[in-house]
């Protein structure tokens, strides 16, 4: 007898299971699918700054931000952008293992130990949550997921489009739009060189690096930052994605 409830408890959870399995891949395929074409609506990550921050965020169109931003996200955060499917191997390895420094092939800047590609960070950004420790482990097989999937649905422009929407760059203040608007009182389309590499200069920890004022981390970094936009602005691959 205990045998048998034994094994109809296993079934009835293998059922359950299977089905929400099959709910969550069809519920997140669709929500994907959705964003090809409207930014999230909320966030996570913006739902949990709100109550401490506020939230300040206005969504634009690729159009309406500047060439300038999207050359200083993809010099700063992810050189390797166009080339890669979302992930960047050759880093996650050395972030693993940390071999000697190497040096980017397309710069002269020595490469650091970040292997998270603007396409995990949207993923992350976008359909998940922020934290480490325990939680971080947690999140890495979805993060996977939905970063194979805005690869395969998306594409290299629409991932920065939404990146640059909906990344935190300054307490409770989200995306270009809402950055440009509060740290030089103007439109994104129309950030300058150095405006754009200040403000990706906040990353990855907009909370702790301050834009204006700068902080001692920004002042050092977006000089850095218009050196690598320099470096790689003949690029055919980066101009393909930010033309």
């Amino acid at each position: 007898m205990k045998e048998n409830n034994k094994n109809n408890f296993v079934k009835k959870l293998w059922k359950f299971s299977k089905r929400a399995f099959i709910i969550c891949f069809a519920t997140s395929l669709v929500y994907t699918i959705i964003c090809c074409w409207l930014m999230p609506p909320i966030t996570i990550t913006q739902i949990a700054n709100s109550f401490s921050y506020g939230l300040k965020r206005n969504y634009v169109g690729w159009n309406e931000i500047s060439y300038n931003v999207k050359l200083a996200a993809i010099a700063s955060e992810d050189q390797s952008f166009p080339d890669h499917n979302g992930f960047d191997w050759d880093a996650i390895k050395k972030s693993l293992n940390p071999p000697k420094k190497k040096k980017n092939r397309k710069t002269k800047i020595p490469l650091g130990g970040a292997a998270s590609t603007i396409s995990q960070q949207t993923a992350k950004n976008v359909f998940l949550w922020q934290g480490s420790g325990v939680t971080k482990y947690i999140r890495k097989l979805p993060e996977f997921y939905f970063t194979g999937l805005i690869e395969l649905l998306w594409g290299k422009k629409r991932i920065l489009e939404v990146y640059l929407n909906t990344i935190e760059m300054g307490p409770g203040i989200f995306g270009i739009e809402a950055a440009a608007q509060q740290y030089f009182h103007k439109h994104a389309k129309d950030l300058s060189r150095e405006e754009a590499a200040k403000i990706i200069a906040c990353l990855p920890n907009p909370k702790k690096f301050s834009v204006v004022p700068a902080s001692a981390r920004v002042a050092w970094r977006y000089p850095q930052i218009l050196r690598e936009m320099h470096n790689i602005e003949d690029d055919e691959d980066v101009l393909n994605i930010i033309k």
